[in-house]
């Protein structure tokens, strides 16, 4: 509720906030963090912002969080701002298109519709997130730009946090202005609120505003504005010390009387202005203060009319009219929250008691008074365990119903400290505890809390008496938190468990689920063998009973087994996930997706790779799960395969405010996912020849420990980067390392080797040919390659994948490194290099291009000039395309040196036409010939040279055919 009252000052606080909701308006989207003491002055601050927001034409929405102790209403800003759109004729619209594309949002406001079925997974969460982004962008325009403001986010419920950081990192181009205000005298050292803040201010759309208290110059207008009359010195000077230029204490001291009689205490100011009511309007500000600062009216009526004298509504008038209580959309609040903790506080706790009864009472009689977290509330306040245990549990199916596992586990938790409270807790709730573990682990899980969804589930299953089969599901569902959690082994126990305790006449679908859990369990830990039997096994159970769920879970396991079959893979990972699409399991349909995609990948069919991650993008988008765990993981994937295909370009950076920062925050397992992803973009970056390639690879170096993939994914384009760089030694130091350090924490003959070794040789080669050049014998160096290549080939023996056979990168890799050994010892084998060129053709373009550089140059050495020629025109041309600088400043110097003719396109800095018109320059022809040669005019060839020289920088003739020999844009 906005309190009254003159808004005076506050101009440079005002102005940052009106030119970012400007910024907003012109594309530029932010979101405000204003902090200051309760009292300060920042709701008023924020509603005279929106009501200038809103005389420029801006959509203007305030909503607020509530304080209910350890409960909590998910969600309730953005589901009573979206309320408020959806009312508001102009934007009714816009939220509804929305709706019908994202169902998710009938959760938070089921005038749209009945929301979806309930959801057990993160999706329904990222659904939901993406349904609010879309609704509030869909309704900011650039002529009426969206100011949401969100008030006391000191009360905010986790899932509230949740969205915000999701706004926060989806920020692109939207009009829209989020404001959101917290008390910071509120913020104790543990306050959830505080490490929220930490990391929203890093953000690059995030702007942070502390609002002070009032300056004396600020406090004198403000008091003169108030009692309507200056106040002389004496006054001000004691409104100042005792308000310490906070504007709600000094209103309140000077509201209270005449500054000589001023009480000392904020305590007093607050019961004074209190104490000047009616009696019986006293007691409906004591009644309402027992719901917190803000009530339901029709909740505050119903209580009123047991435990107030007289009419109500002259009851709320009276106190409207003394500006202890407002109205605002059906909702009553104290003028400031300050007022409502020193009403109650100044109750007996008998009386505080006896007015949670009378609140309990009145929504057990009336549930659609309020919400059975808020029955919770007031059930735990009177001491009725009973009631509090049913309301917790209503209470987490609501935070269930709109997907909100914080909030549901925090209900399910305080459930179950209550049920040995509780006399037959069973009996009075319908469930049993161990069916509450369950529901907790779940929630938990769903949170990210994965360690207490195992502990939760661990009691479950340990629970005495339990029925066989009922035992073996807990069991299936532990397995399954111990996996997100990444302890395979015990998962594996529990579905060994699982099986060995599972009913000879158990229902197909639990034999099912226990089969395709001890399956994917038992590939996590290598024993494919089992894995390949539970997965049949499990595929034919679930097929009968046409569990569509379970059938995809295992077809997904059995796909990986065949992924020496592309081709069967495929088929059995697109049935799996068409069947889990069937069954609305969006998360196995995902994980089938993805699997699709590094099916393709690793089989070297890049083509058909791209198109599935197309399809899966595009899927992911139309769910909401752009930005889930998979969504992700099929990112990083689209970066390798986007390098692949010969794609350069920069990819977008992973900032703070970046998605997969935002994940990484929210979820600390995932925190590596910044580094893969800076990783990864590395390899584009040294093809392309950055300076600062080095200094990003090194930069990685420290989370080495931390993940072996970054290790690895870093560790090669470095190598690669300095070997470029002409630091070949320190290439080949650094391959050792990375070889060792991946051997200790994978095995000696990890895959990926091949790559490393391969890199390590081609350094090596290099500097025997400098070596040799300077009369210096490269023995050790040979000797050393001689070892890297033979752990090549062991690796390739005896690291084969999954399936038994090589891919075709670990292939080409492996004959990448025979070559660069043919290289090493001083041969240079052009059958080598053929063979290398060969393997890398299933789609490797930059590693095709950068091999038939080297087949050239092998062919020099064997005297073939014209196939040194066919092969440097191709990888010329190819270098150009992809702007892979060094490799094609590699091949130009090659050329140049070999005073080959005609070694391809110049470069895509000339036209045809003007590389013909520079040769003819080049051999002294005037416009007029090189016209008569070309069969065009003077005029037009004065044109094409004029054309050349602004393109090489040059001023004259002579300067551009120098240049031009230089860069290798002349033959001979």
């Amino acid at each position: 509720m906005p309190t009254q009252g003159p808004f005076v000052a506050r101009e440079a606080e005002v102005g940052r906030l009106v030119a970012a909701l400007d910024r907003a308006a012109a594309g530029d989207p932010g979101v405000v963090l204003l902090g200051a003491d309760a009292g300060v002055g920042k709701t008023r601050l924020l509603a005279h912002v929106a009501r200038i927001a809103a005389e420029r034409g801006a959509t203007a929405v305030t909503a607020a969080c509530v304080d209910l102790g350890e409960v909590g209403l998910p969600y309730l800003p953005f589901a009573s701002a979206l309320g408020q759109l959806h009312g508001t004729p102009s934007t009714r619209e816009a939220v509804e298109e929305v709706a019908r594309t994202r169902p998710a949002l009938a959760r938070l406001l089921p005038a749209l519709g009945a929301p979806a079925g309930h959801v057990e997974d993160e999706t329904g969460r990222l659904q939901l997130f993406d349904g609010i982004a879309a609704a509030l962008a869909a309704v900011a325009t650039p002529e009426a730009p969206l100011l949401l403001v969100i008030e006391d986010l000191h009360w905010a419920d986790p899932s509230t946090r949740d969205v915000l950081r999701y706004l926060a990192s989806r920020l692109r181009d939207e009009r829209l202005l989020v404001v959101g205000s917290y008390r910071t005298d509120d913020l104790h050292r543990t306050h959830p609120l505080r490490p929220f803040l930490s990391e929203m201010w890093r953000h690059p759309r995030v702007d942070r505003l502390d609002l002070a208290p009032f300056t004396p110059a600020e406090l004198r207008t403000f008091a003169a504005a108030v009692a309507g009359t200056p106040l002389d010195d004496d006054e001000l000077e004691q409104v100042l010390e005792r308000s310490e230029g906070n504007a709600y204490f000094a209103e309140e001291l000077i509201e209270a009387g005449s500054a000589r009689a001023l009480p000392w205490s904020l305590a007093e100011v607050l019961r004074s202005r209190v104490e000047r009511l009616a009696p019986e309007v006293q007691q409906l500000a004591r009644v309402a203060s027992v719901a917190g600062p803000v009530v339901r009216e029709s909740l505050l009526r119903a209580v009123a009319a047991v435990h107030c004298d007289g009419d109500p509504d002259h009851l709320l008038r009276e106190a409207a009219a003394a500006n202890v209580l407002g109205f605002d959309k059906g909702r009553v609040a104290f003028r400031h929250a300050l007022l409502a903790e020193a009403v109650y506080a100044d109750l007996l706790p008998g009386e505080q008691v006896r007015l949670h009864e009378a609140y309990r009472d009145a929504i057990l009689a009336d549930p659609s008074l309020a919400s059975a977290a808020v029955l919770a509330f007031h059930a735990k306040r009177c001491q009725d365990l009973h009631t509090a245990l049913t309301a917790s549990l209503r209470a987490a199916d609501e935070a269930a119903a709109v997907v909100a596992p914080h909030e549901e586990h925090r209900h399910l938790e305080t459930a179950l400290r209550l049920w040995s409270s509780v006399p037959d807790a069973e009996a009075v709730t319908g469930r049993t505890r161990v069916a509450v573990l369950e529901q907790a682990a779940s929630a938990a899980s769903r949170s990210g809390n994965f360690a207490r969804a195992v502990a939760l589930g661990r009691e479950a299953v340990a629970e005495p008496g339990l029925d066989p089969l009922l035992r073996v599901h807990l069991r299936v569902v532990l397995a399954r938190h111990l996996l997100g959690l990444e302890r395979e082994r015990a998962a594996h126990e529990q579905a060994e468990l699982a099986l060995a305790e599972l009913p000879d006449d158990a229902p197909a679908a639990d034999r099912a689920w226990a089969l395709a859990m001890h399956a994917r369990t038992s590939l996590v830990i290598d024993r494919d063998d089992d894995a390949r039997e539970s997965a049949t096994r499990a595929a034919a159970e679930a097929d009968a009973a046409g569990d569509a769920g379970a059938a995809a879970d295992a077809l997904a396991t059995l796909a990986i087994l065949v992924v020496d079959d592309p081709d069967e893979a495929a088929r059995l990972l697109i049935g799996a996930r068409d069947r889990a699409r069937a069954a609305g399991d969006l998360v196995t349909e995902q994980r089938c997706q993805h699997n699709l995609l590094t099916t393709y990948y690793y089989a070297g069919r890049l083509e058909d790779a791209a198109a599935t991650l197309e399809a899966g993008l595009a899927r992911a988008r139309e769910t909401g799960l752009e930005w889930s765990e998979f969504g992700m993981s099929q990112r990083f994937f689209g970066r390798l395969v986007q390098y692949c295909r010969g794609d350069l370009s920069v990819p977008e950076p992973i900032g703070p405010g970046h998605p997969v920062s935002r994940a990484a925050q929210r979820d600390t397992a995932l925190e590596p996912l910044v580094a893969v992803f800076d990783a990864v973009s590395l390899y584009s970056a040294v093809a392309r020849g950055d300076e600062d390639a080095i200094e990003r690879g090194r930069a990685l170096r420290p989370m080495w420990e931390r993940d072996s993939q970054i290790a690895l994914l870093s560790g090669g384009p470095t190598i690669d980067a300095l070997t470029w760089a002409g630091r070949r030694d320190e290439a080949v130091t650094l391959a050792t390392e990375l070889i060792e350090h991946l051997g200790r924490t994978w095995d000696d003959y990890f895959l990926a080797g091949i790559w490393l070794a391969a890199l390590a040789i081609a350094a090596l080669a290099d500097g025997a040919e400098v070596d040799r050049r300077a009369g210096v014998d490269p023995a050790l160096k040979v000797r050393h390659g001689d070892e890297l290549l033979e752990r090549a080939h062991a690796t390739a023996e005896r690291g084969r994948p999954r399936g038994g056979r090589l891919g075709p990168e670990g292939v080409a890799w492996l004959r990448r490194a025979e070559a660069e050994h043919s290289r090493l010892v001083g041969e240079n084998s052009p059958e080598r290099w053929r063979a290398a060129v060969e393997a890398f053709g299933y789609g490797y373009r930059y590693e095709v291009a950068r091999s038939r550089w080297r087949l050239g140059e092998a062919l020099l050495t064997a005297g073939d000039r014209d196939g040194a020629r066919a092969e440097l025109e191709a990888a010329r041309a190819e270098a150009a395309a992809m702007g892979a600088r060094p490799l094609l400043d590699a091949v130009t110097e090659l050329v140049r040196r070999a005073r080959l003719e005609h070694a391809g396109p110049r470069d895509d800095l000339l036209t045809e036409r003007e590389a013909e018109v520079l040769e003819l320059v080049a051999q002294g022809l005037t416009n007029r010939q090189i016209g008569e040669r070309l069969f065009i005019s003077g005029k037009t060839v004065s044109v094409h040279v004029s054309n050349v020289l602004a393109k090489l920088g040059v001023t004259s003739r002579a300067e551009a055919v120098a240049v031009a020999h230089r860069r290798g844009l002349l033959a001979g």
